[in-house]
């Protein structure tokens, strides 16, 4: 029971590699995807309540994390029909992100992945997004989605600079 949130993280893992393999939008990619998300929530909550916050926790999670994003973007994306400025943007929120963990390194010699408020909100609206997009397709809320990760990136990357968080 010490190790529950650890276990959901390492769940999550596994079950990024079946999403990875399901079919993008079917009723069993669907399950797996709420599933990797329920547990993402979870893992940090049990954690917490439990007392049983570790460096190897947050680790696991927060490689749990880039697994499912990652498997989520291959198969979500090819799989929408954005604009190639949405497309462009994104990209360039990813450089920003990627910029911000490589200059983060650098500087303080540690591995900095911050769960701010605003990447939080960022990444419950990219959660929600394949339900929304995948039966809608509109560009506003492209917008507003690439509005929001665009400032949790760019506020990401300033807390960064400014070492205005705990490693």
């Amino acid at each position: 029971m010490k190790n529950i949130a650890n276990y959901l993280s390492i769940s999550r893992i596994i079950m990024s590699i079946i999403l990875a393999i399901s079919e993008t939008f079917s009723f069993p990619f669907y399950i797996i995807y709420i599933y990797c998300g329920i547990s993402d929530i979870l893992d940090g909550f049990i954690a917490r309540k439990s007392k049983n916050e570790s460096k190897l926790g947050a680790r696991l999670d927060s490689a749990s994390d880039i697994i499912f994003v990652i498997v989520a973007i291959i198969k979500i994306l090819p799989a929408l029909n954005l604009s190639k400025g949405i497309i462009i943007w994104t990209v360039i929120i990813a450089l920003i992100k990627v910029t911000n963990v490589i200059c983060a390194y650098i500087c303080y010699k540690k591995l900095v992945l911050l769960h701010t408020t605003a990447n939080k909100i960022t990444g419950f609206i990219l959660f929600i997004t394949p339900f929304i997009i995948a039966n809608t397709n509109s560009i506003i809320f492209e917008i507003i989605i690439c509005s929001i990760a665009t400032f949790a990136a760019v506020q990401e990357g300033n807390y960064i600079r400014t070492r205005n968080y705990n490693i």
